[in-house]
C-alpha cells in the first residue's frame, strides 16, 4: 500500500472505535460501525480497543490505482499511537508486544469473502517477549506460526494447501493428531518452515518490521474487495462494487492461552430454525479462525455452560442485550482469554427463510418489534427456500452418514468435488451437490451453481454453513465419516466408494446423507409463514396475481394466495399432443372456410380449458391473452420436413412408387406452408394482434370459447371470475380498436356487457405503445406491461442469446450491475413503464395497470412497480408468496419514508 500525494483526503479516513456508532455504517462498514456501537453499549472492558479505516479510503485507494490516498498513512500512525497508549503496549515491542487483528468490514456483511489477518505484530523478537510476559511459550509460538501462516496466505498469496501440508507433515513427525498437541519445539520448527515457504514463494524474507506488516495487511484487505470471490459474492447478492470496504484494526485478545480460553460464534437465536434459543459453536484453546475455517470440528455453545459457566452466563446476557438494542437476531464473535469474555463483533444474522419468518413472528409476540418492523427484517428474495423440497417422509432411506444440519432443505444430484465443476454442470442444466472437506471463499461460485453443499469438516458457523444459509442452499457440514479425496475425485464412507458423477442426496434440516435416489416432496408452510403472509395482505397495496395456463396452475396459485390470474398464455394450450394435429390443420388450411372448420374442432377443447381456469379462480379476475406467437412455432422446422420428405421419397421409390402418394402430398403441402411462414426475425414478425388482424377467425374462436366458458361456469356455480381479455403486441391504437370491436361483437351476441361482465385491454410490450399510451388507452380498460418483451425491444437484447453471449462480460465490465431480465432496468425500461402509466391514466383515470413479465416476482422490481402506481403484479405461482411479502415491504418502506419527510 504505497501512498500517493496526488489526491488529498476529502475527510477523516480513520476513526477510533470510541468515535463511531451504528449510524455511521456507510462510512465505517458494518463491522466497524457495530464494534463502535458495542463499545458504547458494553464498555471498553468488554470490547477490545481499535480503529477503523473508512470505506472512503478504500474507494480512494481503488480510484488511485491501488495507491494509498494522501494522508492515510499518517492517520493510521496517529490512530495506532492512540491505541498503544490505551493498551499500554507498543505494536511488536520486543518485551511486551501489542498485537492486532486486521479485518475487512463492508457496509453489507460478506461473510468469508474478504481477508483477515490475526496476531499482527509478532516477529522473531516479539514472540520471545510474548512468551516471557505470559509465561506461556507454547501460546506465543502457536500465535506466531498462525500469523506467519495467515499473513503468507492472505497478504502474499502463499498457497494454503502448501501451508496445510506442512502442518500435516509435522503432526506426522510428532505422532499427534491435533494441532493443539504440538509442543513448543514443534511449533518453532513449523514456523521456520512457514517462513522458508514464504521466501520460496515470494522471493522475500518474512517481514519483521511491525509497521510494514500493518501496511501490507491493510493493502491486502483493500485488494480483497476486488478479489474474484468478493466480486462473485457481490454480483449474486447485488452489492455495488463502488461501496468499498472498511478495515478494522483491533487489539488482539487470545483464545489460545489454554483450557480457560477459547473462541466462538454465537447467535442470539437458533440460526437454522429461528427458535428463541441462543446457538453457536466454540473451541477451547483456539483462535476465531479455527472456528470459522471449518478445519476443526467445533463444540455446541451449550457445552460452554459446563466448561466455563461464568463466561457462558455473561455471553447469554450480552446476546439478549444486543438483540434488544438492534431489534434483530444477532450473529456475534467472541473470545475468552483466561476466563474473561470479550465481544469482537456483532451483526444482524444472515439466516435461512424459515428462521427469518419465525423470528419475525416471535419478535412481534415478544413485543420486541411491531408487525411492520418485523416484516422489514425478512429478505423476500430468499423466501423461496420455504418451498424447497424435502425427503419424502414415507421413503425408506438407508443412511450413508450424518453431519451437522447447517442449512435447511433437501437436495440431490451428481457429486462434484470442485466449484468449477459445479459451475460447468449448472451451465449444462445438470443437478449437482458440491462435496468438499471444507470450503473456502473462492468456492462461492460453486455454491451458487450447486443444489446443495456437503463437507466433512466444520460446523454451523463454518464458511460452508454461513454461505449456504445466506444463499438458501441446503447444506450438511462436519460429516466426519466422509474421507474425501478431491484430487482423486472420490470419497469413501467405510467400504462405500463414491466417485464424481455418482448420485448423492442430503437433508440440510436433519444432517442426513444417503446415496439412495430419495423422492423429494414440496415443503408445507409453517404457521409462522401463514401469519407473515396474513400481515402482508393487510399491509400491501399492490395486488398479486399469478401467471397460469392450466387449471392445475390456477389451483396452485390460489393455494399460494394469488388475487387472480394476471396472464393465461393460450398458446400453451395448443401444445398438447392431442391438439397439435388440429392446430396444424388450421395453419395448413388453404382458405378461411377450411381454417374455420379446423377452428371448430379446437373450440370445445379451448372452452374446456377456460372453464377449468374459471372454476379454479371463481370470484377472482382472470386475464386471458389471445394467441401471441407466430404460427410457424406450431409446425415442425423446415429441415425436419425436408428430411422427412426426402426419406419418404426414398421409401416410395424403393417400394416402386411414382412419388404421388397421400403422405408425400401432405409433406409437400406442409413444406410449402412452412416456407411461406418463415420469417427472418419472427419475434418482430407476424405475431400478436397482427395474427388477429390477418386471421380474425382465430381470435373470434378464442373469444367464443372464453365467453361460453364464462357463461357455463356462472350457470353451474352462480358466480364466475371477471374475465379480462388481453390483446397482445399492440403498436397502434387502430390495432386495438379493431380487435376490441371483434371481442365486443362476440360478447354482445351472448348478452354480455363490457365493464360488467368482462374487460378488454392490451399488453404493453413495445416502445411505441409506451409513447402512444394516451391514445391506446381510449380503447383499453387495462394495461398489462409485458416487461419481458418490453426489455428485449427497448434494449435490443434477445433474452435467448445475451445471457450466454455477452451478459457476463457486461457484468464484469460494470456496464450493467445485474441482468435486466431479472430486475427491471429502472432508468430505461422502468421509465417507459412509468411514462405509459402516466399517459394512460391521463386519458382514462380508472385505467387498471399491471405487470405480467418475470419481473412481477422480483422484490426489487416490485418495489419499483409499487412506487410507479401500478395496481398489481403477476408472476409464476411459486413466486406469489414472495411477491406478497415484497409488495407489503414496498408499502411499509413508503410509509416510513413519508413519516421521515414529515418530521
Amino acid at each position: 500500500m504505497t501512498e500517493t500525494s496526488a489526491a488529498a483526503p476529502r475527510t477523516t479516513f480513520v476513526y477510533d472505535f470510541a468515535q463511531g456508532s451504528r449510524e455511521m455504517r456507510e462510512l465505517l462498514g458494518g463491522k466497524g460501525a457495530n464494534v463502535a456501537e458495542m463499545t458504547r453499549l458494553l464498555g471498553a472492558d468488554r470490547v477490545p480497543a481499535g480503529f477503523t479505516i473508512t470505506t472512503e479510503a478504500c474507494v480512494a485507494y481503488m480510484e488511485g490505482g491501488r495507491q494509498s490516498p494522501a494522508g492515510l498513512e499518517r492517520e493510521v500512525a496517529d490512530a495506532l499511537a492512540r491505541l498503544e497508549q490505551v493498551a499500554g503496549k507498543r505494536l511488536g515491542a520486543a518485551d511486551d508486544p501489542l498485537l492486532v487483528s486486521v479485518r475487512s468490514g463492508a457496509r453489507e456483511s460478506m461473510p468469508g469473502m474478504m481477508d483477515t489477518v490475526l496476531n499482527l505484530g509478532l516477529n522473531d523478537s516479539s514472540v520471545e517477549g510474548l512468551a516471557q510476559k505470559t509465561g506461556n511459550a507454547r501460546f506465543a509460538w502457536d500465535s506466531y506460526r498462525r500469523f506467519v501462516q495467515m499473513f503468507g496466505n492472505v497478504v502474499r498469496g502463499v498457497p494454503g494447501v502448501r501451508l496445510e501440508a506442512e502442518i500435516e507433515r509435522i503432526k506426522g513427525e510428532q505422532g499427534v493428531e491435533l494441532d493443539t498437541e504440538l509442543d513448543v519445539a514443534a511449533l518453532q520448527t513449523l514456523t521456520q518452515r512457514f517462513k522458508a515457504l514464504f521466501q520460496e514463494q515470494t522471493g522475500e524474507a518474512f517481514p519483521q518490521e511491525p509497521l510494514e506488516q500493518l501496511r501490507q495487511a491493510i493493502g491486502a484487505v483493500f485488494d480483497s474487495w476486488m478479489g474474484e470471490r468478493a466480486i462473485s459474492y457481490r454480483r449474486i447478492n447485488r452489492i455495488p462494487d463502488t461501496w468499498g470496504t472498511a478495515v478494522n484494526v483491533q487489539q488482539m485478545v487470545f483464545g489460545n492461552k489454554g483450557d480457560t480460553s477459547g473462541s466462538g460464534v454465537a447467535f442470539s437465536r437458533d440460526e437454522v430454525t429461528g427458535a428463541a434459543e441462543p446457538s453457536g459453536d466454540f473451541l477451547q484453546n483456539a483462535q476465531g479462525e479455527d472456528v470459522v475455517s471449518g478445519v476443526r470440528n467445533t463444540r455446541d455453545i451449550a457445552e460452554l455452560a459446563d466448561i466455563m459457566p461464568d463466561a457462558h452466563h455473561e455471553l447469554m446476557e450480552i446476546l439478549r442485550t444486543l438483540e434488544r438494542h438492534y431489534g434483530d437476531m444477532q450473529d456475534t464473535e467472541f473470545t475468552i482469554e483466561e476466563g474473561h469474555l470479550y465481544m469482537l463483533q456483532t451483526r444482524n444474522a444472515k439466516r435461512p427463510a424459515q428462521a427469518a419468518v419465525r423470528f419475525a413472528v416471535d419478535a412481534v409476540e415478544e413485543g420486541l418489534l411491531d408487525r411492520e418492523q418485523a416484516l422489514m427484517t425478512i429478505d423476500a428474495g430468499k423466501l423461496d427456500a420455504l418451498l424447497h423440497p424435502t425427503f419424502d417422509p414415507k421413503a425408506e432411506i438407508q443412511q450413508l452418514a450424518r453431519g451437522v444440519a447447517a442449512s435447511p432443505g433437501a437436495a440431490k444430484g451428481a457429486v462434484v468435488f470442485t466449484a468449477q465443476a459445479a459451475v460447468d454442470a449448472a451451465a449444462e442444466g445438470r443437478a449437482v451437490v458440491l462435496v468438499r472437506p471444507f470450503t473456502e471463499a473462492e468456492d462461492v461460485a460453486g455454491f451458487h451453481a450447486a443444489r446443495g453443499i456437503l463437507t466433512s469438516e466444520g460446523g454451523k458457523a463454518s464458511h460452508a454453513a454461513l454461505v449456504a444459509r445466506g444463499m438458501g442452499r441446503p447444506c450438511v457440514c462436519g460429516a466426519s465419516a466422509l474421507e474425501i479425496d478431491v484430487e482423486g475425485q472420490q470419497m469413501r464412507v467405510g467400504r462405500t466408494l463414491i466417485e464424481a458423477g455418482d448420485l448423492i442426496a442430503i437433508d440440510g434440516s436433519t444432517g442426513l446423507i444417503t446415496i439412495d435416489d430419495v423422492p423429494l416432496v414440496e415443503a408445507e408452510w409453517s404457521d409462522a409463514f401463514e401469519t407473515v403472509l396474513a400481515w402482508c395482505d393487510e399491509l400491501r397495496r399492490l395486488g398479486v396475481r399469478a401467471n397460469a395456463d392450466t387449471p392445475a396452475d390456477a389451483q396452485r396459485a390460489r393455494e399460494f394466495g394469488a388475487d387472480g390470474i394476471g396472464l393465461c398464455r393460450t398458446e400453451h394450450m395448443f401444445m398438447a399432443a392431442d391438439r397439435q394435429p388440429k392446430m396444424r390443420a388450421m395453419i395448413l388450411a388453404d382458405s378461411e372456410e377450411e381454417r374455420r372448420a379446423a377452428l371448430a374442432e379446437l373450440l370445445p377443447l379451448q372452452r374446456d380449458d377456460f372453464e377449468g381456469l374459471f372454476e379454479a379462480m371463481t370470484g377472482q379476475p382472470v386475464t386471458i391473452r389471445f394467441l401471441d406467437p407466430p404460427l410457424h412455432e406450431f409446425l415442425p422446422q423446415r429441415f425436419e420436413v425436408e428430411q422427412e420428405l426426402e426419406q419418404a421419397l426414398a421409401d416410395d421409390e424403393a417400394a416402386g412408387g411414382v412419388g404421388d402418394g397421400p403422405k408425400l402430398a401432405e409433406l409437400r403441402r406442409t413444406l410449402v406452408r412452412v416456407k411461406a411462414l418463415e420469417e427472418v426475425n419472427p419475434m418482430l414478425g407476424t405475431r400478436g394482434c397482427r395474427l388477429g388482424i390477418l386471421y380474425p377467425e382465430i381470435y373470434e374462436m378464442q373469444a367464443v370459447a372464453m365467453f361460453d366458458a364464462q357463461l357455463a361456469v356462472r350457470e353451474r356455480t352462480g358466480t364466475a371470475p371477471l374475465l379480462e381479455v388481453m390483446i397482445p403486441l399492440v403498436d397502434y391504437e387502430t390495432e386495438l380498436e379493431l380487435m376490441r370491436r371483434l371481442v365486443l361483437d362476440v360478447a354482445q351476441e351472448r348478452g354480455l356487457a363490457v365493464g360488467d361482465d368482462f374487460l378488454v385491454g392490451t399488453m404493453i410490450e413495445l416502445p411505441r405503445a409506451c409513447f402512444q399510451a394516451d391514445n391506446i388507452a381510449h380503447h383499453a380498460d387495462f394495461f398489462s406491461f409485458g416487461t419481458n418483451d418490453l426489455t428485449q425491444t427497448a434494449l435490443g437484447f434477445s433474452r435467448d442469446d445475451v445471457e450466454s453471449k455477452f451478459m457476463g462480460v457486461y457484468l464484469d465490465r460494470k456496464i450493467i450491475d445485474r441482468s435486466p431480465f431479472e430486475t427491471i432496468d429502472t432508468p430505461g425500461v422502468g421509465q417507459m413503464v412509468r411514462m405509459a402509466a402516466w399517459l394512460g391514466r391521463r386519458t382514462k383515470g380508472a385505467l387498471k395497470l399491471g405487470v405480467c413479465g418475470e419481473h412481477g416476482g422480483d422484490p426489487d422490481s416490485i418495489d419499483f412497480f409499487h412506487h410507479s402506481g401500478l395496481d398489481y403484479v403477476s408472476c409464476s405461482p411459486f413466486r406469489v408468496p414472495i411477491a406478497r411479502v415484497a409488495a407489503a415491504q414496498a408499502a411499509v418502506a413508503e410509509r416510513i419514508a413519508g413519516a421521515g419527510q414529515a418530521t
